[in-house]
């Protein structure tokens, strides 16, 4: 894929700006808008960014950071799951924890917001102190978000325990949206300054980005990532007044920048920003180097955005509105789902493969573009499913093995389903991608030919993928692992309710 942003670049500017930020107060609440470590997102729209930038660029500045995580009571009661890696907030909290040990960046504790005595919330705050990590407990603002008097005063942030922390720059992050980041900031802001010691609060944000047009597809793929938050993408009106240029915001925070301006005068005594804008430290515009190669991204992300919520209405958990709000997203972007090219080739051999079955019957297809451009196809059997297929077909094309050489018998798979179908009592005995590659990795320990197969699979990195019925759990995060971008279209493979 062709480059179109300066990751060290972005990685040096970023850090200056938020070092200029700290040496003008003694601490800095440094609030992380966006996914902390792999941020897929931004990798997708801007080719050359690396989805763990936020994280290595904290580590150059370990000496300098500590971390606090917050998650919603409520999120972790109703098990809220992070799509893109399919684990609870919880079970993310813990990974987040590990992750940034990794990087050698002190984890100071984490706060529970909005608590209210939710069994699973304390049930995970207890799992957390027998393993040495120190929780805090924050209740609801009293008076949020209109009363400033409550809110800035012993009953509203003042109700909260004041965090201890040792080091000039402290990050707020956490498991997603929602998480109580923006009042955990504040609230220390609050007690920093009853405590004579002043302190700043400043966002680290990459997304919509400010410097680049409003309808700017790399703008546009944002709202697209954001539909069922209802983001939208607008003019920073603060901005413009305050210093005559334009800038991009979105209606979040365009809403809430009067309060949380009104909140931070009321606290320091002073105002520390003239727009939503001015509180973010957001440089990711600036490492743009080919803003074509950018701009094609963006579109293809806000295609596969569609495909993920038509899908997603199909399965019921998205509602109608959301699912309107994305498609007038891509008309208005001037793009249909045809635009995406291994989309096409995975339906035209649907089509094909289909058109012999007798009638009621029908076999899902997996179609896999590869760099060179080559679309790979496979379709599902009742030996293995249509991307375990796709994927065996791609990496034989990739090691210039000929199409009909077996890389796996029959009499290697059948035992397997065998067990699955006897043994184990499973009622769904056709081999998933997983399965299948386990198997062949199993036969490359004898067989050279396995082995050449299973060399290239790190080929498979930023390819694009597309399958003709909602792929099940297991593939999907198979093809993720992969570093494929898949999509689906939105029709389910089987009329099975639970055993698809």
């Amino acid at each position: 894929m062709k480059q179109g942003f300066d990751h060290e670049k972005y990685l040096r500017e970023q850090s200056e700006f938020i070092l200029e930020r700290v040496n003008s107060c003694e601490k800095l609440y440094l609030e992380f808008g966006g996914k902390l470590m792999e941020d897929m997102h931004a990798k997708r729209v801007l080719p050359g960014y690396d989805p763990n930038a936020k994280l290595k660029l904290l580590e150059k500045m370990k000496d300098q950071v500590e971390v606090v995580i917050c998650v919603y009571a409520g999120d972790i009661e109703r098990n809220k799951v992070r799509a893109d890696f399919n684990i609870t907030y919880d079970m993310e909290v813990f990974r987040l924890i590990d992750d940034l040990r990794s990087y050698q960046l002190d984890i100071n504790s984490v706060v529970i917001t909005r608590y209210e005595q939710q069994p699973a919330a304390t049930q995970f705050m207890n799992k957390l102190n027998r393993r040495g990590i120190k929780t805090y407990i924050h209740r609801a603002t009293k008076g949020y978000p209109t009363d400033v008097d409550t809110i800035v005063s012993d009953e509203g942030y003042g109700a909260n325990p004041y965090i201890e922390t040792q080091k000039p720059i402290v990050v707020v992050t956490g498991p997603g949206p929602g998480s109580g980041k923006l009042a955990t900031c504040l609230s220390q802001l609050y007690h920093n300054y009853r405590r004579g010691q002043p302190a700043s609060y400043s966002k680290f944000e990459t997304f919509p980005v400010w410097n680049v047009p409003l309808k700017h597809p790399l703008n546009v793929a944002y709202e697209a990532a954001t539909v069922d938050l209802k983001d939208v993408n607008m003019i920073d009106s603060f901005h413009y007044d305050a210093y005559g240029v334009l800038a991009v915001n979105y209606n979040r925070d365009m809403e809430m920048f009067p309060v949380i301006s009104r909140i931070i005068e009321k606290i320091t005594g002073s105002q520390l920003y003239r727009s939503p804008t001015d509180m973010g430290v957001n440089r990711v515009g600036f490492g743009i180097t080919n803003d074509e190669v950018v701009k094609e991204a963006s579109r293809q992300e806000i295609i596969r955005r569609y495909f993920k919520t038509a899908c997603e209405y199909k399965k019921g958990t998205l509602d109608q509105e959301t699912f309107h709000r994305m498609d007038a997203i891509m008309k208005a972007a001037n793009l249909k789902p045809e635009d995406r090219t291994v989309v096409v080739g995975a339906r035209k051999y649907g089509a094909l493969k289909n058109a012999g079955l007798p009638e009621g019957e029908s076999c899902s297809v997996a179609a896999i573009e590869l760099a060179d451009g080559k679309i790979i196809t496979g379709k599902s059997s009742e030996m293995m499913s249509g991307s375990a297929a796709a994927v065996l077909n791609a990496i034989k094309y990739l090691a210039h093995l000929a199409d009909e050489i077996h890389l796996l018998s029959p009499m290697i798979l059948q035992p397997i389903i065998n067990l699955k179908r006897g043994t184990l009592h499973s009622r769904r005995t056709t081999l998933s991608c997983e399965e299948i590659l386990m198997a062949l990795s199993v036969c490359a320990a004898t067989n050279p030919v396995a082995q050449a197969a299973l060399d290239k699979l790190s080929l498979l990195q930023g390819c694009q993928a597309h399958t003709t019925a909602i792929l099940s759990q297991s593939d999907e995060q198979i093809y993720k692992k992969l570093g494929m971008d898949v999509t689906s279209d939105p029709e389910f493979p089987s009329e099975n309710l639970y055993y698809m």
